[in-house]
């Protein structure tokens, strides 16, 4: 049976999560029907543009996504700090930029109405802002406000009513920074591996392509989270713990050896590969197939012991490809 989202997603292991969606039967509802020669690719614009619409409003950043014919990739980081620090009042802005909210939530935005209402009314709706404001942090909330609208986007189209996502999102938390950038990596290349694009900038619906048409600007692509060499501009928010150039350098020299086959990465990403304890070897089956070789949580030993502990789990899943992909 498998375990309530929320005690897979918890920040004492990592605010990094790797989600999953997955359309009814694997159809092809996003793309192009091969067998009808149906073209559904407009949809796949209308995902990208809810999840920027979303990276604006919830504390949660988005590191990476890739929306492909039939399934999503997305890349979460749940900015905490930033949601203890919202007023009442942006709580209630964001919230209602989403939901219809409450008459009393209403009435408190406006500043008129607001000097009117009672202490006890006042109490009410800051007590309704910390449960949105919770909310607002919640990875389960953003991706039900993701999937939810695009199921009803495209019955609505289709004339038809019942399931578009094959029931919940497969969540993996990213316990440490390698497994971050290899999960992040292996999300912005999944059309050049599925072989529908030749390049990471030719590849549509793609974080890759939307940071490389914005970086001409020198500074963060909004809504994305930014790199740890994008933060001028905002210092004090949390950013992705490498430089935009290595991970584009990454992104480039891998998606160079899916397509070409070369027998070995580029002499370029030593340093790097070694920085982070990789062989090369480690780095293309992380690649290839992060999402096979971990379920629940991705990490070295370590941190698969840590979370372990916090979870109270009898083993450790996934613990030889631990070993042998991250240490």
């Amino acid at each position: 049976m498998p375990s309530a989202r929320k005690t897979q997603i918890c920040l004492n292991d990592t605010p990094y999560y790797h989600c999953i969606s997955r359309c009814v039967r694997r159809a092809w509802l996003c793309g192009n029907d091969v067998l009808t020669g149906h073209s559904y690719e407009h949809r796949r614009a209308w995902v990208e543009k809810r999840l920027h619409f979303l990276a604006g409003i919830f504390a949660i950043d988005v590191c990476a996504y890739a929306v492909m014919s039939n399934h999503t990739h997305v890349v979460l980081h749940i900015d905490k700090p930033l949601a203890d620090t919202l007023t009442t009042v942006a709580v209630l802005q964001r919230w209602h930029r989403l939901y219809k909210g409450t008459l009393l939530s209403a009435k408190y935005l406006c500043p008129q109405q607001r000097r009117s209402l009672s202490q006890a009314e006042v109490a009410t709706v800051e007590a309704t802002a910390g449960i949105w404001r919770e909310r607002l942090a919640d990875i389960s909330w953003f991706m039900r406000a993701l999937n939810e609208y695009i199921a009803r986007q495209a019955n609505q189209e289709d004339e038809c009513t019942g399931r578009f996502w094959e029931g919940r999102f497969k969540s993996q938390a990213l316990l440490s920074d390698t497994a971050l950038l290899a999960c992040m990596a292996y999300v912005d290349l999944n059309p050049v591996r599925a072989g529908i694009a030749s390049t990471p900038a030719a590849s549509l619906y793609t974080s890759i392509r939307h940071r490389l048409r914005h970086s001409h600007r020198q500074r963060p692509v909004a809504p994305l989270m930014a790199f740890n060499d994008q933060t001028t501009l905002c210092p004090s928010r949390s950013c992705i713990p490498f430089s935009f150039t290595d991970y584009l350098e990454l992104i480039n020299t891998t998606g160079r050896f899916k397509i070409k086959g070369k027998s070995c990465l580029s002499d370029t990403l030593a340093p790097l590969l070694h920085q982070l304890g990789l062989k090369p070897e480690q780095w293309l089956a992380l690649t290839q197939g992060f999402e096979q070789c971990f379920h629940r949580a991705a990490g070295d030993m370590e941190s698969l012991l840590r979370y372990r502990n916090n979870h109270n789990l009898s083993r450790i899943a996934d613990r030889r490809n631990a070993q042998r992909l991250l240490g």
